[in-house]
């Protein structure tokens, strides 16, 4: 009868190995695209240099859907943070203090994506 009552309980983890694939894959291919687009191609003259003017950039990020690509830029990398820095902090002892530096965590995440909504907006 206890088996029934703990399966009963929604468990939030799930949520989290989600948002920290989904961060992991913009990781691992996103930021590296953007960073070499913005922080090499074009300050080498690789690419066109109009493309990242003051006046293109400012048009761009006026397009709904350039925000929600920042957006997925920024939130979805520090929920891969938090899960990996979570677990790590675990392996090294600290375990007993699973439910406080989840919250510190996963809140910082939660934090850091409302900051980026909020900046976008």
């Amino acid at each position: 009868m206890a088996s029934a009552n703990r399966t009963s309980v929604p468990r939030i983890e799930p949520i989290w190995w989600a948002l920290f694939s989904a961060g992991g894959f913009v990781s691992a291919f996103l930021v590296p695209v953007h960073l070499f687009v913005n922080g090499l191609a074009v300050p080498l003259g690789w690419l066109d240099t109009d493309i990242a003017s003051y006046a293109r950039m400012s048009e761009l990020i006026n397009q709904p859907l350039v925000r929600i690509y920042l957006f997925v830029l920024i939130a979805l990398p520090l929920y891969t943070w938090a899960h990996r820095f979570l677990f790590t902090v675990q392996d090294m002892g600290l375990a007993r203090f699973r439910k406080p530096l989840a919250v510190l965590c996963y809140g910082s995440a939660v934090t850091g994506s409302f900051w980026a909504v909020w900046i976008l907006w």
